[in-house]
Order: C-alpha cells, then sequence, then structure tokens
C-alpha cells in the first residue's frame, strides 16, 4: 500500500508541475497569465455578455456596449482565466439532461426533500399544452444549470389526484426555495406568475427570489452592526457592489451552503458616508470579502478565485466541508491509489486485471467501514470543540498560495478529463517500465508468465485451498505455539490414502534450508570424486528439469522406500549408531554403521558437521537415490530434520510427495527442533 501510495503522490507532483508548465507555455505564446485582469473596454460586446451571463446578471435592458461594459465592472474584476472559461464554456453544446417526474413520491423525494438546492419544475396540466414551449425551455435549462438550478417536468397526467390537491389546474412553473437559513430546513414552492414566457424574464424572476435570501445592507450603521455581531456563523461572506441585486452565482452558493456559510450583500449604491468601510480595511467596491475568526480574506487575490459559480464553490468547499465532501474526496484518493495496482503488478494481463478487481473491493471496503466509526465520533456532543480546531486547520491551510494553486490545477484538470485520464495512463506506464526493469534485474520469473500459466497456478491455488486449506496457509518455516501439531492426524482422517489427494502450493520449496556438504581434511578433488562418484549438479536448468518431470517417482517407489526404512535400513544418525526418526524404532543399522567406521578409520575426509544447519539430523547418504553425499554437493533438509540431496527430493516434492521418504512428515509443517546427543567415542566399533 505504501508503494501505491508514494506513486499517488508522484502523480499530483507531475500534474502541479505539467500544470506550470501549461502556464508558461499560455504566457510564452500569448503574453498573459490567468491572474492578469483584463480591461472591460477591448473587449467585444459579445464577450462582455457572456461575462454578463457567467456571473448571473441580466443585460436585456442594456441594448449599449458601454452599459453592459459598466455592469461587468461593478459585479468584480474580470481575469483572463475567466474569460477563457466562459468563452470555452459557452462553445461547448453539450446538452443538459432535464428530470421527468413520475409521480408524487418521485417529485417528493427530488425536490420536496431536497434542502440545498433550487428547482424549477415545469407542470403540464391534463390535456394542456406546457406554459413554456419546447425552445424556450431548452434554452432556459442551459441558462439556469450553470448556477446548479436542476429542472425537470411534471405531466398530471402521470398523477391526477396529487395536481388535484396541489392546486395544478393549469400549466405553469413552480421554483423550489429553502425557506429558511438553516441546514436541511423546510422548501417553499413559488409559481411563476408573470405573462412573459421568455427565458430572460423567468431568469429575473428566478434570481429575484433566490437573492431575497440573502440579508442585504443599504448603509453604514446597518452594516457596523452586522460586522461587529457574532452569531452561530463562523465564516461569513460580504459582496461589496453597487448593484441592484446580487449576483445569481453569489444567490446559487447561498442556498448550496445554507448552515455552513452566510452570505451578505451590502448594496453602497446610495452611500454618502463610506468611512466605516475604509475602518474596516475596504477601500474599493466591488470587493468579495471572507470574514472569518481568524481574519478578513480578499478573495479574488490570488490563483483561480474568480469571480464565477466554479471557482468559488471551490473555495468555500475547501475552507468550510462538509463530512460528504471529505468522504467523496477520500474515495476519490483511495480509488486512484488501488488502480496503481494494474501497473505494479507484473506478470499475466488476466493477473494483474484479477489482482486489481481484488484491490478495488479491499480498499473501497476497508474505507467504508473505517468511516463508520467516524461518523459516530463525530455526533458525540464533547466534540464540538475539535470540530472546531478542525475547521480553524482547513481555514488557514487554504487561504495559502500553495492552496489556490492546488484549487486551480483541479478546476483546470476537472474540466480536461482527457489530460486527466492520459497523464494517470501515461505515469501507470511509467511506473509498470521501471518495476519490470527491476524485477528482471532480481530474476523474477513471474514477468514472462502468460496467462495460461498464471491461470493454471490460480486454479492449483484454488483447488489447494478448496481441498486443503489447513496446508495452503501453513509455510514453512511457521512459527507455531504446538511443538506437535495435532492437524497430522486430522488431515489423515479427513483425507485418507484411497481418497484423491489435494493439490499443495510449492511456495514453501523456497523456504527450505539448502547447503553444500563439506569434509574436514586436505584430500583433492579428485580423491573426494573418487570416494563419491555420482555427484549432484545445484544448477538452475537441472532443477528446472526436474519440476518439468514432477511425476516420474511412483508410488510404488515410494512405498519400498517406507518399507526400507522399517526394516532397519536407515541412512541417518551414524554417528549415534541408531536411527534418529521418531517413525523408526528398529535396531541400530550395524551395516551402514561399519561402513561409516571404516570410512573413517580409512583415512578419508570426515564430514564437517558444523555447516550444517542445527534442526537438521547428520546423516552421509541420501535414502531417495541410495548414493553418498559427495563433496560439494548441494543438500536440502526437510523440517523434520531428514536431509536428502538437493535435485533428489525436489524432485521427489514436485512429484506431488509433499511427505519426508522416512519419516513420512508432512514437509510444508514444521517440527519441532532434533537435539543432537554428545558424540560417542571416535574409536571404529569392532
Amino acid at each position: 500500500m505504501w508503494v501505491k501510495l508514494c506513486c499517488l503522490l508522484l502523480y499530483f507532483l507531475a500534474l502541479f508541475v505539467l500544470a506550470r508548465v501549461f502556464e508558461a507555455v499560455a504566457w510564452y505564446e500569448s503574453g498573459f497569465l490567468a491572474t492578469q485582469l483584463v480591461d472591460p473596454v477591448a473587449l467585444s460586446f459579445r464577450k462582455l455578455r457572456t461575462i454578463l451571463e457567467c456571473r448571473g446578471l441580466g443585460h436585456s435592458g442594456l441594448p449599449e456596449k458601454k452599459d453592459v461594459r459598466e455592469l461587468v465592472e461593478k459585479s468584480g474584476d474580470l481575469m483572463e482565466g475567466e474569460l477563457y472559461s466562459a468563452l470555452k464554456e459557452e462553445e461547448a453544446s453539450e446538452s443538459v439532461s432535464s428530470t421527468n417526474f413520475s409521480g408524487e413520491m418521485h417529485f417528493y423525494e427530488l425536490v420536496e426533500d431536497t434542502k440545498d438546492g433550487i428547482w424549477l419544475v415545469q407542470v403540464i396540466a391534463n390535456d394542456r399544452s406546457p406554459l413554456v414551449g419546447k425552445f424556450h425551455w431548452e434554452k432556459m435549462v442551459k441558462k439556469v444549470s450553470r448556477f446548479g438550478i436542476r429542472t425537470g417536468t411534471f405531466n398530471c397526467s402521470s398523477d391526477p389526484r396529487y395536481c388535484k390537491r396541489r392546486g395544478w389546474l393549469k400549466s405553469t412553473l413552480i421554483m423550489s426555495v429553502p425557506q429558511t437559513s438553516t441546514s436541511k430546513g423546510k422548501v417553499m414552492l413559488k409559481e411563476y406568475s408573470g405573462r412573459k414566457i421568455e427565458a430572460e424574464h423567468i431568469f429575473k424572476w428566478i434570481t429575484a427570489h433566490a437573492a431575497s435570501r440573502i440579508k442585504t445592507i443599504y448603509n453604514s450603521e446597518h452594516l457596523k452592526e452586522e460586522w461587529n455581531k457574532s452569531d452561530q456563523y463562523r465564516v461569513k461572506i460580504y459582496l461589496f457592489a453597487n448593484l441592484d441585486q446580487p449576483p445569481a452565482f453569489f444567490s446559487a452558493l447561498s442556498v448550496k451552503f445554507t448552515g455552513r456559510v452566510e452570505f451578505i450583500f451590502v448594496n453602497v449604491e446610495n452611500w454618502d458616508n463610506k468611512s466605516y468601510m475604509a475602518e474596516i480595511g475596504i477601500y474599493k467596491t466591488p470587493s468579495y470579502i471572507l470574514r472569518t475568526p481568524e481574519g478578513i480574506y480578499r478573495y479574488g487575490n490570488n490563483t483561480g478565485e474568480f469571480i464565477s459559480l466554479r471557482a468559488m464553490d471551490s473555495f468555500l468547499r475547501s475552507l468550510q466541508p462538509e463530512v460528504n465532501d471529505l468522504f467523496v474526496l477520500s474515495l476519490v484518493l483511495v480509488n486512484l491509489m488501488a488502480w496503481m495496482d494494474l501497473f505494479i503488478t507484473q506478470g499475466a494481463t488476466i493477473k494483474r486485471f484479477v489482482v486489481l478487481i481484488s484491490t478495488l473491493g479491499t480498499y473501497n471496503s476497508l474505507l467504508i467501514i473505517s468511516w463508520l466509526p467516524v461518523l459516530g465520533f463525530l455526533q458525540l456532543p464533547y466534540l464540538d470543540s475539535f470540530y472546531e480546531y478542525s475547521l480553524k486547520l482547513f481555514r488557514y491551510s487554504n487561504t495559502t498560495t500553495l492552496a489556490s494553486w492546488v484549487r486551480a490545477d483541479w478546476m483546470f484538470y476537472s474540466s480536461h478529463p482527457a489530460l486527466f485520464l492520459s497523464t494517470y495512463l501515461g505515469h501507470g506506464l511509467l511506473i509498470d517500465y521501471f518495476e519490470k526493469k527491476r524485477r528482471r534485474n532480481n530474476n523474477t520469473d513471474e514477468v514472462n508468465a502468460n496467462n495460461l500459466e498464471w491461470l493454471s497456478s490460480l486454479w492449483d491455488w484454488y483447488t489447494s485451498y478448496l481441498f486443503h486449506p489447513i496446508a495452503s496457509f501453513q509455510h514453512f518455516p511457521f512459527d507455531s505455539d504446538w511443538d506437535e501439531d495435532p492437524d497430522l492426524f486430522l488431515e489423515r482422517l479427513a483425507f485418507p490414502d484411497l481418497w484423491l489427494h489435494p493439490l499443495i502450493p510449492t511456495d514453501y520449496i523456497k523456504n527450505l534450508p539448502m547447503w553444500r556438504f563439506q569434509c574436514l581434511g586436505n584430500h583433492s578433488d579428485e580423491e573426494a570424486l573418487e570416494t563419491f562418484p555420482d555427484s549432484e549438479s545445484d544448477s538452475d536448468s537441472e532443477n528446472k528439469e526436474l519440476f518439468s518431470s514432477d511425476r516420474e517417482v511412483s508410488e510404488d517407489d515410494e512405498l519400498n522406500t517406507f518399507h526400507r526404512c522399517s526394516e532397519g535400513e536407515c541412512r541417518c544418525g551414524i554417528e549415534t549408531g541408531s536411527c534418529a526418526s521418531q517413525y523408526c524404532h528398529h535396531e541400530p543399522c550395524e551395516r551402514k554403521a561399519r561402513s561409516y567406521g571404516s570410512y573413517s578409520s580409512a583415512g578419508d575426509m570426515e564430514p564437517d558437521w558444523s555447516a550444517w544447519p542445527p534442526d537438521m539430523l547428520h546423516c552421509t547418504e541420501c535414502v531417495v537415490c541410495l548414493e553418498n553425499f559427495a563433496k560439494g554437493c548441494l543438500l536440502m533438509g526437510l523440517p523434520c530434520g531428514h536431509v536428502f540431496h538437493q535435485n533428489c527430493i525436489m524432485k521427489w516434492l514436485a512429484g506431488g510427495r509433499h511427505r519426508c521418504p522416512v519419516c513420512r512428515w508432512a514437509s510444508y509443517k514444521k517440527k519441532q527442533p532434533y537435539i543432537h546427543p554428545q558424540p560417542l567415542s571416535s574409536e571404529p566399533p569392532s
């Protein structure tokens, strides 16, 4: 998880640098930055009208360019970034969807139960034509949707009883606005009573009702009283402007942030004395002032702080977020981090997607589970101070210049989703390239695995988990509090030899101890080869050949080996003259002891037992191939302590026989370590 988190942070850093590169390129080509102010005098009438429509100011009664320009200046400073966004939004001919209500419950659920939004609904009476025609309605929908106002159509033919109860006997327009200034308050429905059905007049009616919810100040005494008043609102935003009513985007935001931020409109049109404005630091109009317990913040001085709904909405969300905003942000970040697994995972394509689906499910489940106690924790009444300190931290951090850059980049990439997805894909491909290169340097075989091989290994794992769940999770070495594993008896009862043997993963073989057989003395390699003519090869290619021929040793050979052990032919514990296996209780193997004695007394080399792992039993012969250990050959030990040629035991285990050839102990389970007894006299037996 930490690797994916680091990759995601690197991606965000790359996006930040890329945004600065785009700004530099735009400045080089056009000679201006997004934060540079634009003189409205130099703009055409069409561009000025576009700016007014984006800000939500009516201009139907202003035929001259001079009047339109003055209205733009009265509503706020214009930046190059806002002009670019407004022109791009006008050129985009995307159709905005409108809701068709199916009945009373559908209408109540979406309109009357929505406490933080504005709805405009066209009611079509029975056997009547709609009040607004199709052309004007589509134009109206597109105009109000940019301010977050949702639209819908209610046909009374679908629920005539509800229309009669509401008094909708003729086609009309209904507007839904929250009635109180508290969060989740009541909703009031207002009916359009005008005669003109043009989009401009209807829009003016909507903005007038939305603006009526905003507290308006008309004189300096009222401003002084309001400025010094302390109430439930910790955050207030003031608009000082020479306008008849606030812009539509300002009114729409007041509805959206009901209960979190208080919006106040200060109309300075007829003010003669503006001394108090100078006292509180307001020297020019229009001005958007954010008042918080920490101080005053002038909106519009930093990057991306445009006079538009989208920019101010992003700004206020960062200062006064809801729990739902934090949850959505965490959900996006967690899924972006989970998708990094598609590029970090190496191997077959199917493996990548299977791992991705598993990661997505795991991360999202953990996210939802972790949010449940957080929500319950925030409901506790004595955590109000903690909540206030958290919001204070948000306000301090999100009024910095770096935070304004991050908000500007978020608005830029969210308006260009193709660029965002392409950069994410490019970043993922770079991660895939470096990860593949790193694993190839480590000689990892999974890089070159194809889909068929991985599906085969997945099926082996699944069947192993299905038929033998205990063995699937107990890899050697496994630290257990039980020295003697009782699962051996249970497995014997559950899986007798007459049944189908389950497939067991061979991952534990990588953890089995391996070492080379060394001898004491100064004998040459030729003498060692004469003493042990059949040495083993420990190359990697031969190991692979052993796994490819994993079924060559038959079950009869396995039983014969076990019977030979039972008849006293154990090749272990030579130095003690007895068999060290707990399953072999016969007399000492005198023939092998005599052989070992002659081996030592003849002046040959003595094995160097110090090079052996402490848990391994001392022996000089492999019971699989019945050959002595040659100097320098590669040995491998099992958890029970018995030692074999590495090639021999690998071939044995790869054939599906996951038990020791000597004592039948499971090769994937740890056993109580064997304690070597004190060595006997070095004199050969008589």
